[in-house]
């Protein structure tokens, strides 16, 4: 195409964007919290070959987190066999007693799940980190697609590109599963906080591509132990919630007692069997960034494997071999809090000066089992289209699995983001990261 032509199509690409409303909320923004989405034009490829390595390693990795939620919410063998730290569940804000016995009527209660993974120097994709509460992304990833294949369909012409739609009929398939109340197919809700959520755009998308009732805690009720949905022909029974409303707020009667997201009495109603909600109530424990260090043992302990694909080396620093370690090689690793809901943003040890680490060290002996340490891998980078020219940048895949039966099915792509800044790890949404459509070519 040439730079001049990549520009031109760059512009389009924007303006399309713009006229299709997609955009990424940015919390605490200075000026308008609405961010309108970035996509770079140059797509990010990965080999069929390849790609088949990563879906076997991220199908186990789903079924061990799955088990490792029954475990934990049930006999919790984990615990007591010692494979995993009791400290670091039940200190953890993503734990609650309030959903112990909640079960969904299906083989699989971790039912949607996302995963984070970059390569790594060994030249296989690394596991960074894991979305396993309600996973947000795919719904970009479906827009980026749409609009790749309209603005630039020469780029995909003749190539044996897979389809991401499977994956969306998948789900439908999985919650056509799930029980329903007089009725042949399930009543199916899409619940989500409203406009002023970060990815309040792909709740609305999603929501109408699925052909599912798109709603807010104020549209729902409980009522003669069912949950209903305010109508202007009255009330629905709703049989499935997809709930992209973290847990502490969809209940506010046995769990964040101020929530104004949430449904009165919505846990209940799922202990009784009558409705399903998906993910599990309670799922975000498996989001505690401490797990990632006990995640190959507890996969050789539940299923007698070990993980397929590699993660990032990790320290729990509620451990004194661990913490000593931490501490006295702060400068190598990147620290985070075993809880997300602390809004600890990820500190790199080489970026701070000598007072800075020592305050860090200092607050982490403080306190140890709150933090987390990760090894600084040096990972790959991406083609990206930036300044009218071509430069490389870091570059992370978010990937993303439904339950299907007794197995997972993986999108055949996923969303793909790179750092706006080049020599540096900025894939967040929130500090403007840039996505781009993920391709998995094969060669038939």
């Amino acid at each position: 195409l040439g730079l001049n032509e990549l520009h031109i199509r760059n512009d389009e690409i924007k303006r399309k964007l713009r006229e299709n409303g997609v955009t990424y909320n940015v919390y605490n923004a200075s000026d308008s919290n609405d961010r309108q989405w970035e996509l770079d034009p140059i797509p990010f490829l990965l080999t069929d070959t390849e790609w088949s390595i990563i879906e076997r390693g991220l199908q186990q990795r789903a079924e061990v987190y799955n088990l490792i939620l029954k475990d934990l919410y049930g006999e919790r063998k984990l615990l007591k066999e010692k494979i995993i730290p009791s400290e670091l569940v039940f200190q953890n804000l993503g734990f609650y007693r309030a959903c112990m016995n909640l079960k969904l009527e299906s083989e699989k209660q971790l039912f949607m799940l996302a995963a984070d993974i970059a390569r790594g120097p060994d030249g296989r994709m690394w596991v960074l980190d894991n979305r396993l509460q309600a996973p947000s992304g795919s719904g970009y990833a479906l827009e980026n697609r749409s609009v790749m294949s309209r603005l630039l369909p020469e780029l995909s012409k003749n190539r044996n590109i897979a389809k991401l739609s499977p994956f969306f009929y998948a789900i439908q398939q999985s919650i056509n599963s799930l029980p329903s109340f007089m009725k042949d197919e399930p009543f199916v809700v899409y619940l989500t906080p409203g406009p002023k959520n970060e990815t309040y755009f792909e709740h609305a998308y999603l929501a109408s591509y699925l052909g599912y009732t798109l709603a807010q805690g104020d549209d729902l009720l409980v009522r003669d132990g069912y949950v209903w949905l305010r109508s202007i022909e009255g009330l629905h029974r709703v049989d499935v919630i997809i709930r992209r409303v973290d847990d502490d707020f969809i209940d506010p009667l046995e769990l964040k007692d101020d929530s104004k997201l949430g449904i009165p009495g919505l846990l209940q109603v799922m202990r009784s069997g009558k409705v399903s909600i998906v993910n599990t109530p309670g799922s975000s424990i498996l989001e505690n960034h401490g797990l990632m260090a006990f995640m190959n043992n507890a996969s050789l302990f539940l299923t007698g494997s070990e993980l397929l694909l590699p993660s990032v080396a990790t320290w729990w620093c509620g451990q004194a071999k661990e913490l000593d370690f931490v501490t006295n090689n702060i400068e190598k690793l990147i620290i985070k809090k075993t809880n997300r809901k602390d809004n600890f943003r990820s500190v790199y040890g080489r970026n701070l000066s000598k007072i800075e680490k020592d305050l860090l060290v200092q607050m982490i002996r403080n306190n140890p089992s709150d933090f987390v340490a990760q090894e600084e891998v040096s990972l790959s980078t991406t083609p990206s289209f930036s300044n009218n020219t071509i430069e490389p940048r870091f570059a992370a895949l978010r990937a993303f699995l439904v339950a299907d039966g007794s197995d997972y099915y993986m999108m055949k792509g996923g969303l793909t983001r790179s750092s706006p800044i080049k020599d540096k790890f900025i894939i967040s949404g929130q500090y403007g990261g840039i996505s781009k459509d993920t391709w998995v070519v094969s060669d038939y």
